[in-house]
């Protein structure tokens, strides 16, 4: 079919619901991602030439830029329409060299929501290429190249092959083993704390122990509340303070890249690479039956809380309509971005707030859903007034001693009637000064400080974020870097450093201080800003950073001793030549191999055994096995003979209903329960 303008964009996806919108003059085609890069056999960057990089057509792309020539060859004129991020800019200008079109054309279009009205508004006004956005990318990739293939020649020399280092995966191990360091030096402290179970005609409630005499007093040891209790010789406790209070808890912000990961994470137990991914198809494009393709949420690339006057005007309107013009906020509260957010574009939020998620269930996926509807939910609440509460503070005492009771209850729903985090009611009895309550019960339990807890994803991902390391499209990448390169490993949904991830980051913190500097790195990370407002010049930014770090790769060189990594006995024998077998420290984690390498290339998984019974075969023993992406799940020891596979850990026992094997669950919020793989048997949850 004839067309006259070609528009080139990243994903095919992204490809199929534009085309659909802009009519037959147009064809809609994807480089699918990155069609020109540094090399990888090589350095790629001119040190002495200003850091002059060296592109090349990406392995594999010949067929993609064949067809990109000559689909351009027949258009009047070609429109880059990629990201609206550094990403999505620098793809463009690569195709613009591919294609030899001129940079100051105005072809560059920009949309932050793929839907008909924002498409269709975009090709009315594009514009040129920016080369400031370009260049903050460019000095980002030549960083990182500097930085990784400077580092790692180092480390493959004087540790093992296979090993890198960049620029934020070395500061988020550096995180990750310092929290671990913490963990390990910490030494727990007792405390104590009393509990009361009071009752005010009839009305039981609970408080807590304050203090004596008016002062607030901690209790270290059994003998600290064995004191306390001994002041208390009456059941009877006076109150002496009541005090009512009107509260208001404002809405939260709409998400950034960065919260919508910690939130997918907590709420609907997402990974990172997942959330990013649904939430690409999400932009992108789901087919609405008749409505066709729609684009259901703007760019998820963001660290701005910014929100377009037309979607807060739709947002007032609906809220109206459906909850009542009090619920409406008319635009939502006035907020300030983080001072590291870039505002390229607007918070994540639907493309229209009209498309609730139970008038577009049966179009998603349950993933789709559940991702759709956390974002629908934060961006109406954003846009509503606040919760406001009815909060109560009771003070009880007895011979000096001080208790204290809380309680509140929901006096106005506000924002929490689409996103409820906020506790529950928990509403005390009417007391006045003077009243007298009765202690039906007064139970003291004995505590110790915790460590603070591993990082996980979520709470990683926050702590890079306010220490402005990275931005919202590293995220994601950075924590996947490090765990495939098994400096770090998943316990529990917990980073746990490894011990090849430990060797590397004592290499890195001694020799390259700068890389592993956080205040630096935030720095650099304002310097690539600067870049992009077009204030800074990229190769001064390289510079800067650079020179400071060529002096530190020649110490290093020179300094750095050859690292040993010692096998360890496995404590049998190879059974193919009866050599004794060892466990080394490879890529993907530990594993067994025969000492007599390279002789005999025997080599076995470490693998460990739960003491359950293959419930199919029941011939082999169920084991611990890691899918590709370090998810732990369950297999029989006979594979592939047998192909029992469970997510979940088998118990060893049949249900009672059907005879089918059981399965031990992890619920949300902690514990576990065992249930039935076949039917509906359940036993209780344990905590």
């Amino acid at each position: 079919m004839a067309y006259k303008y070609l528009v080139i964009v990243e994903s095919p996806a992204k490809a199929k619901t534009i085309e659909k919108y802009l009519g037959r003059n147009y064809k809609v085609v994807a480089s699918v991602g990155h069609i020109r890069d540094l090399p990888k056999s090589k350095m790629g960057v001119d040190i002495e030439q200003n850091y002059e990089p060296y592109y090349i057509n990406i392995r594999g792309k010949g067929d993609v830029i064949k067809s990109l020539k000559q689909a351009a060859k027949k258009a009047e004129k070609v429109y880059l329409a990629s990201d609206p991020d550094r990403e999505g800019e620098a793809i463009a200008w690569h195709l613009a060299h591919i294609l030899g079109l001129e940079l100051t054309d105005k072809n560059r279009v920009v949309f932050n929501e793929i839907t008909k009205e924002a498409v269709k508004a975009a090709f009315k006004e594009p514009r040129s290429i920016d080369l400031d956005l370009v260049d903050a990318q460019q000095a980002r990739r030549i960083l990182d190249r500097l930085v990784g293939y400077s580092i790692s020649p180092i480390l493959w020399r004087k540790v093992k092959k296979g090993l890198s280092a960049g620029r934020v995966q070395s500061i988020a191990l550096k995180i990750i083993i310092d929290r671990e360091k913490e963990i390990q030096a910490f030494i727990p402290e007792e405390y104590w704390t009393i509990d009361g179970n009071f009752v005010k005609e009839k009305k039981k409630f609970k408080a807590q122990f304050y203090g004596v005499n008016g002062k607030k007093h901690k209790l270290k040891n059994a003998e600290d509340v064995k004191e306390i209790i001994g002041k208390l010789p009456s059941k009877d406790f006076d109150v002496i303070s009541v005090d009512k209070k009107e509260r208001k808890r404002n809405s939260p912000n709409p998400y950034t890249t960065s919260s919508l990961q910690q939130d997918a994470a907590n709420k609907i137990n997402f990974r990172t690479r997942k959330t990013m991914m649904v939430a690409q198809q999400l932009y992108e494009g789901i087919t609405l039956g008749k409505q066709g393709t729609v684009g259901l949420i703007t760019y998820m690339r963001t660290d701005s809380t910014r929100i377009a006057d037309t979607a807060k005007l739709e947002a007032a309107q609906f809220i109206e309509e459906k909850f009542g013009a009090d619920y409406s906020a008319h635009g939502g509260r006035k907020v300030k971005n983080a001072a590291s957010a870039q505002d390229a574009h607007e918070a994540i939020r639907p493309s229209s707030v009209l498309r609730t998620p139970e008038s577009i269930a049966q179009y998603l996926d349950k993933d789709q859903l559940k991702l759709y509807t956390l974002i629908w939910n934060r961006f109406t609440a954003s846009q509503m007034t606040p919760a406001v509460f009815d909060t109560m503070k009771v003070r009880l005492e007895q011979n000096g001693v001080i208790f204290i009771a809380n309680g509140s209850k929901i006096k106005f729903k506000g924002y929490t009637s689409v996103y409820n985090d906020t506790e529950k009611d928990n509403m005390l009895p009417e007391m006045a000064v003077g009243d007298v309550v009765t202690s039906a019960s007064i139970e003291p339990s004995q505590h110790f400080t915790q460590p603070p807890a591993r990082y996980s994803e979520a709470t990683l991902i926050k702590t890079l974020e306010e220490n402005g390391v990275g931005r919202p499209s590293t995220y994601a990448p950075t924590l996947e870097t490090i765990q495939r390169r098994y400096y770090v490993k998943l316990a529990a949904k917990r980073f746990e450093p490894t011990e090849l991830g430990e060797i590397v980051n004592n290499l890195i913190v001694e020799f390259f201080p700068g890389i592993v500097d956080v205040h630096f790195t935030a720095e650099m990370e304002n310097d690539l800003d600067k870049v992009e407002e077009g204030v800074e010049n990229w190769t001064k930014v390289v510079d800067t950073f650079y020179k400071p770090f060529e002096k530190e790769l020649e110490n290093a060189e020179e300094r750095i001793e050859k690292i040993q990594i010692k096998d360890e006995p496995a404590g049998f024998d190879c059974d193919l030549c009866g050599h004794p077998m060892v466990i080394k420290l490879g890529r993907y984690g530990k594993f067994y191999a025969c000492s007599n390498f390279p002789e005999c290339r025997n080599t076995k998984p470490i693998v460990k055994e739960i003491g359950v019974e293959c419930p199919i075969c029941h011939k082999g023993q169920v084991i611990e096995r890691k899918s590709k992406k370090n998810r732990i799940f369950y297999g029989c020891e006979r594979y592939p003979d047998c192909d029992f596979t469970s997510w979940d850990k088998p118990v060893g026992r049949d249900c009672p209903k059907c005879n089918h094997y059981l399965v031990e669950k992890k619920i949300r919020g902690g514990g576990k329960q065992v249930v039935c793989t076949n039917g509906d048997y359940e036993e209780a949850v344990i905590k």
